[in-house]
């Protein structure tokens, strides 16, 4: 067994709940040779263990080395098998799934009526709820039997049938298009970020129009739809067209309405369709509806449609939150936020093993950004560093990029300006190797280079000369992409008018909400 696998099968373990690890000693207990089983101790004592400890494991049971890793393969495939068979996750697609298994031992058996009744059934339960591949492989079933027994059950049972397949098989194939399409654009953008130049942007559109299949609206189905929504959404996102976004995720959303069956069925993606709905709305800067939606979402996750699983508690907490700290951002309301930071650090640690470190340091950025807005820098600068030193992180080099800019203006705010020239110089390279050199970020690199030179009675006038210079580029269709991360124009008045950047924003809220 290898290392990988050894590690699965502990963090399997460890998952376990109390009600999942009872049912793994009945299903165990049923035979009774199984009480005293190698795999049976295997599992007792890593069940103890903090830590893997193969040492211990050897020395505590009757397992040889030469056995250990087939016993490990043993206790897992169990531990699964017991999994499959908990209530807790008898889903309707694990359901659909055990009937489909039922029908092939059946159809083994040459008890081809009895097969043909329970494919039909089940055949009617997967279309109902869109399990469409699953429902396309029961008609492949359903023909093999056809083609060995004559049923006599239907006079045109071979016609319907091969009707039936090429509609499903021309629906799966769009939407196998579509879901590849979306799955390419969230690729792209988890890379780069936004689209950059108009350069960039172009090549976007071309490709997604080059990509999107051709297909009738009306004959899309749950699946077909979804997929096309989430297609739109990371298009719109990567070419900043936040209506766009806002338009594409409403549709999502109102997609899990019009089908409210499958809300149970795709927990996840009707989270995800709420959370980018907020999203759109954060960079649209609606806050009354981003409140009321936020609120929804927090309100849905109590209803009991929603499976409560480790999966789904993680989400819940990578949404929510997620969307309370832009909450804060919209209305300016920096102070008091160690209660919440420290509730993040520890869903943190607790969920690190469930969502990718791609979120987390996504979460570092956001909380480094609301201590620079209460101006407690060396926070900041805190949280910053966990990016900057992250050698692993490959993903959203524009997160990476944004990081470093604000990690200069943190150290100049905070009066650790002592080696501000070494810090610049390592920025530059950095933005120079990521190719992330924009304008925006070309004047914050001048100024801050510039910086110690400047007289403190000129210092008023350099932030006026750089606030008018950046001003500029606040709508400009890819230059604006800086200030989706960084209030770099909120942060320049506070410098200039001598108030904290908190008020600054605060009173932009107020403004834009009359």
């Amino acid at each position: 067994m290898t290392n990988d696998l050894t590690e699965n099968l502990f963090s399997l373990i460890k998952s376990l709940s109390a009600s999942e690890k009872r049912q793994f000693s009945l299903y165990v207990g049923r035979v009774g040779v199984n009480s005293d089983s190698k795999f049976l101790n295997l599992y007792k004592v890593m069940s103890r263990q903090k830590k893997y400890d193969e040492a211990e494991i050897l020395k505590s049971t009757s397992i040889s080395k030469l056995q250990l890793s087939n016993v490990k393969t043993h206790l897992y495939k169990q531990l699964l098998i017991s999994l499959r068979l908990n209530p807790a996750h008898q889903s309707i697609p694990v359901q659909i799934r055990e009937q489909l298994d039922f029908a092939y031992i059946l159809y083994h058996k040459g008890l081809y009526q009895q097969s043909l009744k329970l494919l039909d059934k089940v055949k009617s339960l997967a279309l109902n709820y869109e399990e469409k591949n699953v429902a396309y492989e029961i008609l492949e079933l359903e023909k093999i039997i056809e083609s060995q027994y004559i049923t006599r059950s239907m006079n045109n049972r071979a016609e319907t049938l091969i009707k039936q397949t090429e509609e499903l098989n021309r629906l799966n194939l769009i939407s196998s298009k579509l879901s590849n399409l979306s799955l390419e654009l969230y690729s792209i953008f988890l890379k780069m970020g936004y689209c950059r130049t108009e350069e960039e942007a172009q090549d976007i559109k071309d490709y997604f129009r080059k990509k999107l299949p051709r297909y009738d609206f009306k004959e899309l189905g749950f699946k077909e739809r979804l997929w096309l929504y989430k297609a739109h959404l990371w298009y719109s996102f990567l070419i900043q067209d936040f209506l766009g976004c806002y338009r594409y995720s409403m549709k999502w959303k109102d997609l899990f309405v019009e089908y409210e069956h499958l809300i149970p069925i795709h927990p996840v993606s009707y989270l995800k369709g709420n959370h980018y709905l907020l999203e759109s709305l954060f960079y649209l800067n609606h806050t009354d509806l981003f409140e009321v939606t936020l609120k929804e979402l927090e309100d849905s996750l109590r209803d009991p449609k929603i499976p409560h699983n480790d999966n789904i508690s993680a989400l819940s907490f990578l949404y929510v939150y997620s969307n309370k700290l832009n909450l804060r951002f919209m209305k300016g309301e920096f102070g008091d936020s160690d209660e919440l930071v420290e509730k993040i650090t520890q869903k943190i640690a607790k969920f690190k093993g469930r969502i990718d470190e791609h979120h987390i340091m996504v979460f570092y950025y956001k909380i480094a950004c609301l201590y620079f807005g209460d101006g407690n820098n060396k926070k900041c600068i805190e949280f910053l560093k966990k990016i900057i030193n992250n050698k692993s992180l490959e993903m959203r080099e524009d997160l990476m990029c944004f990081s470093r800019i604000l990690n200069l203006v943190a150290h100049y705010e905070a009066g650790l300006d002592y080696h501000l020239d070494s810090l610049v110089k390592s920025t530059y390279k950095f933005l120079i190797k990521m190719d992330d050199m924009h304008e925006v970020q070309k004047e914050m690199i001048k100024f801050l280079r510039n910086l110690p030179d400047v007289s403190p009675l000129d210092i008023k006038d350099e932030f006026r000369k750089l606030h008018n210079t950046l001003k500029k580029f606040e709508d400009h269709p890819y230059e604006r992409r800086a200030f989706l991360y960084l209030d770099i124009l909120s942060w320049l008045e506070s410098n200039i008018e001598n108030r904290p950047v908190k008020e600054i924003i605060t009173e932009k809220f107020k403004e834009l909400s009359r």
